[in-house]
């Protein structure tokens, strides 16, 4: 007998475990990235990840998925897996590794933003502040300890401009995802298709542009593991959550993984934040708490 729907309790609820596990996946991709290098550790995480929701939540029979939903819902997702993976693999330092990750982190709010311009999602004043204010700490994570010095974050973005560059392009693909699937799914999941998809184009960017040489040890080995389950498990849960729990809760619980995540990622790779940056963080999370309580409570317009 087939199972019955999640609630829409139940199914957030799982999208929240998502959330603990996308903390440690900045520190976890970094760590493998450098023993195996950008493309070919991230082919390994996705590669595993794909095996493990293979064994866990199975594949969807492609006659089942909408075909609006598998073709636009897998270009998203494998665009976003590569900037994410690759704009941490191609920091130069640990310590731009997770300022890169915090650039990320400015999906919840592009989120809100484009479930209020193509959703009908309604919201009140507050989205300006919130938006501000969350732009503003990217700033100031970018910028150090000299403040809010736009010559100083111009310089740090052009030490390296193909990572914090994918990681903004990054943040947008994935907005657009979770705004997609919500709209074209139809209640279908093909999460396992999406990873392993990705998975393949990484492994033939390594075969036909060059990898870097991968350096196995047991600690390398411990942090794919890892790594893979957090991807893997944490993309399951939340396509779930997407697809039939409660979309504005999620992405204002997610508003609090850029905090979980730096102090992860700076334990893992051992790197000392400075409070500038914990300011920014700050404000990232502020700002997004923002944007999500200027949705709440308000109706979803006819558009949706």
């Amino acid at each position: 007998m087939p199972r019955p729907p999640l609630s829409i309790r139940h199914a957030t609820l799982v999208g929240l475990i998502a959330i603990v596990l996308w903390s440690s996946v900045v520190g976890l991709i970094r760590s493998v990235s450098t023993c195996l290098g950008p493309t070919g550790g991230a082919a390994m995480i996705y590669t595993l990840g794909a095996l493990l929701l293979a064994l866990t939540a199975g594949f969807t029979p492609l006659r089942t998925i909408p075909r609006a939903y598998l073709g636009w819902g897998s270009l998203l997702f494998v665009a976003y897996e590569w900037c994410l993976s690759l704009s941490i693999g191609y920091a130069h330092t640990a310590q731009q590794a997770i300022e890169v990750g915090m650039v990320n982190y400015l999906w919840p709010t592009f989120t809100l933003l484009a479930a209020i311009a193509f959703n009908g999602q309604r919201a009140n004043g507050l989205i300006v502040p919130g938006v501000l204010i969350a732009l503003a700490g990217i700033c100031r994570v970018l910028a150090g300890e000299q403040g809010l010095d736009w010559a100083g974050m111009l310089t740090n973005i052009q030490s390296n401009p193909l990572s914090y560059g994918l990681a903004f392009l990054g943040a947008l693909l994935w907005a657009a995802y979770c705004t997609v699937t919500a709209r074209m799914a139809r209640g279908r999941n093909a999460i396992t298709l999406f990873v392993t998809l990705t998975a393949l184009s990484l492994w033939a960017k390594y075969l036909i542009v060059g990898g870097e040489p991968m350096h196995w040890s047991l600690s390398t080995g411990i942090h794919l593991v890892f790594a893979a389950a957090a991807m893997g498990l944490g993309y399951g849960a939340w396509n779930v959550g997407i697809l039939h729990g409660n979309v504005t809760v999620l992405a204002g619980a997610s508003y609090f993984t850029p905090v979980f995540s730096a102090a992860l990622a700076a334990a893992l790779l051992q790197v000392p934040l400075t409070p500038a940056f914990w300011l920014g963080t700050g404000m990232v999370c502020g700002g997004a708490v923002l944007c999500w309580l200027a949705t709440r409570g308000q109706p979803v317009g006819a558009k949706s």
